[in-house]
């Protein structure tokens, strides 16, 4: 979503050193003053700065995705298959927690929030692979804690793993 918003802003930012070349040649063409004319090369330099630094910006972020998404790939290769029997816990787990959310009347877009919640992800990080706002999923977020009857993210986590650490 970020990567949007800077692309948009690039876009007027070109838009605005397009418009202030030709307003910058038209007064020097018809003579206008020094002062006038500094004033928009100023506006067209801060313009084409702002481009500048978007542009190296947005190739940053997607350097650092790749390495991301290169990481991610590579620790999938590398990690160990799990044994059978933690393989069958975590299916009953995923059973269990699945039957709960039904039962609290979640909705899928608020499942699939309540998932990424429980594996410990920040509400920016959903947002960015549910490719959607942050206030969205902070909506989400409050919905499933209004209907857990819970007081939020913690106590949400904390429901689901309580009695697996009591002796």
């Amino acid at each position: 979503m970020n990567n949007s918003k800077d692309s948009i802003l690039a876009v007027i930012l070109v838009l605005v050193i397009i418009a202030s070349g030709i307003d910058l040649y038209t007064d020097v063409s018809h003579g206008a003053s020094l002062h006038h004319t500094i004033k928009e090369g100023i506006v067209m330099l801060l313009a084409i700065t702002g481009v500048i630094w978007l542009i190296y910006n947005l190739r940053a972020q997607r350097q650092e995705i790749n390495e991301l998404t290169e990481n991610l790939n590579h620790q999938a290769l590398v990690q160990k298959q799990p044994d059978t029997y933690l393989l069958d816990a975590r299916k009953k787990f995923s059973e269990v927690v699945s039957q709960q959310f039904d039962e609290w009347g979640l909705t899928a877009s608020e499942k699939e929030v309540g998932w990424l919640l429980l594996k410990g992800l920040s509400l920016k990080e959903i947002s960015i692979i549910r490719n959607t706002m942050e206030k969205t999923v902070r909506q989400q977020a409050s919905a499933i804690y209004r209907k857990s009857d819970l007081p939020g993210r913690h106590s949400f986590s904390a429901w689901f793993i309580e009695d697996l650490f009591s002796r």
